[in-house]
């Protein structure tokens, strides 16, 4: 099975291809560009170097949140477009999880932070079980960095943008069962998103794509900015 994933959740952009679990591509954009500009010459570039003609893609795969509210818009419309031309079935990831990956098959708990901006991180905790499945713990949650607040006796490994970038205030405590994982591991590889997104394809959790839309945690930037000024 040929899988084409992709993620457009943070600042940075990844398209990858596999067969079956094997990566033929796995690309991350980090220049700062707009994903409007990057993701769909991405996968033009990701299907050119494997040789794969994006008719032959048997499933799609896209993180739908959370994340940057312009990222998610834009992946959720590039996945529509893709599922609309093609007719190919396709699954949704949570970007959280697909940052957890990152940590490998480890047996601590995972925490996936994320940036959120305006001072705060998306978090999510993560097992991984003997088999290797990934599994939930918790539910998405938004939070002020110094709110994070896990069992101290229990061994943590922080993973993603977020974790390095509020390093400082997550391991506040110094505890040394906490760790941040390196800077090497902080971003999505869309590798991850595809190996979730052919998980979700064996359960059958497949997108309809005229009625699926992005995970947000909290309202935009800009109908906060809109509500102040009605307000003042």
């Amino acid at each position: 099975m040929l899988t084409l994933a992709f993620d457009t959740s943070s600042k940075t952009a990844a398209v990858a291809i596999l067969r079956d679990e094997a990566i033929l591509c796995d690309t991350l954009i980090n220049t700062g560009l707009n994903h409007s500009e990057v993701i769909l010459p991405a996968i033009e570039r990701a299907c050119n170097q494997t040789g794969i003609n994006i008719a032959e893609i048997d499933l799609f795969a896209c993180t739908l949140g959370p994340g940057s509210f312009t990222g998610l818009r834009i992946g959720a419309s590039t996945l529509k477009g893709l599922m609309l031309a093609t007719g190919k079935p396709a699954v949704g990831i949570s970007s959280l999880a697909a940052v957890a990956l990152n940590a490998g098959k480890s047996s601590k708990i995972i925490c996936s932070v994320m940036d959120a901006g305006r001072g705060q991180v998306y978090i999510a905790d993560f097992e991984c079980k003997e088999d290797g499945a990934l599994v939930q713990t918790g539910e998405d949650k938004v939070l002020n960095p110094a709110e994070i607040q896990h069992d101290s006796k229990k061994e943590i490994i922080f993973v993603g943008d977020g974790a390095v970038k509020y390093a400082d205030i997550i391991i506040k405590a110094r505890n040394k069962k906490m760790m941040i994982s390196s800077t090497l591991q902080q971003y999505i590889r869309a590798s991850s998103v595809g190996i979730l997104g052919m998980e979700k394809y064996k359960r059958n959790e497949l997108l309809d794509a005229q009625t699926f839309v992005p995970v947000y945690l909290r309202s935009a930037d800009a109908v906060i900015k809109k509500s102040l000024f009605q307000n003042g």
